[in-house]
């Protein structure tokens, strides 16, 4: 059964047709192209499908697409300005700290730190910690995805300032 979907993308609509049950990460990568969340386990377990629904962590690889009408959809690539192209902060953060090592995980990382940061600007290590349990990472750089996160923050309420 095909139908058309409705779908805000990182702030642009799209109107997809696609078959009824196919999930939000097979439509955001082989229908609009978007890449930046990735396929890692199936399961929701691993993160590193994850994209922002409304601002929150979800897992693209279970959800199916039609969950997500109605409510704002935000990948990895959303995270840079629309009109020059310029990393977020801490997608900037994340490369000055170098906070992963083959980038499998990274989306995962930087989309929770997005949504850690956006209702959280002064987390503890703790808060980073527990916001990122969820996240594997298996190359081991945690200390430097925790510091990622730390300065992430640090510019962000720098630029508050300016």
């Amino acid at each position: 059964m095909t139908n058309t979907l409705e779908l805000t993308v990182n702030g642009t609509v799209r109107l997809l047709q696609h078959p009824g049950e196919r999930t939000l990460l097979d439509v955001l990568r082989d229908e609009l192209g978007l890449k930046g969340a990735k396929y890692g386990c199936g399961k929701a377990q691993c993160g590193a499908c994850t994209v922002l629904i409304d601002g929150s962590p979800a897992r693209a690889c279970m959800l199916r697409a039609k969950r997500a009408v109605g409510h704002d959809v935000t990948t990895l690539e959303g995270l840079a300005d629309p009109v020059t192209g310029a990393l977020s902060l801490v997608q900037r953060a994340f490369l000055e700290c170098e906070g992963a090592q083959c980038g499998y995980c990274l989306n995962g990382m930087v989309m929770t730190a997005a949504a850690l940061l956006r209702n959280n600007p002064s987390p503890t290590r703790e808060d980073i910690r527990a916001a990122l349990r969820h996240n594997l990472c298996r190359c081991g750089t945690h200390l430097e995805i925790i510091a990622s996160v730390e300065r992430a923050a640090e510019l962000m309420r720098g630029a508050q300032h300016d």
